[in-house]
């Protein structure tokens, strides 16, 4: 696998872990989440990053639009977050955060071991 790649896939498996680390001390409860600015903006953030990453490895290989689920939608919330930050939607981040964040946490760790 390319360097470049693999470092990317670090960089997502690093937000996702950041992201999780944000309800270790509490479960995730999204009214707690919806009410917490700085939780939010955190997450965004995270989301932003995991969005330019898989932007990064599809544009150097096309291939992994097939191995990362999703990697279009990925984008496209990377997008929205940067450029429709007013159009940012409480339910649809925290939708992405319980079914979507950890299947990609899988993919992810699943590309990094074939390496």
């Amino acid at each position: 696998m390319d360097e470049r790649i693999l470092k990317w896939l670090y960089d997502i498996k690093l937000c996702i872990d950041e992201i999780d680390s944000f309800f270790q001390e509490e479960e995730k409860d999204f009214f707690k989440y919806r009410n917490n600015l700085m939780l939010k903006r955190a997450i965004e953030r995270n989301l932003e990053i995991i969005g330019e990453a898989v932007n990064r490895i599809i544009t150097r290989d096309n291939s992994f639009t097939e191995k990362i689920s999703n990697a279009k939608a990925i984008i496209g919330l990377r997008n929205q977050v940067i450029h429709a930050y007013d159009n940012i939607s409480d339910e649809n981040i925290w939708s992405i955060l319980i079914n979507h964040l950890p299947k990609l946490k899988l993919e992810v760790d699943a590309l990094i071991k074939e390496n």
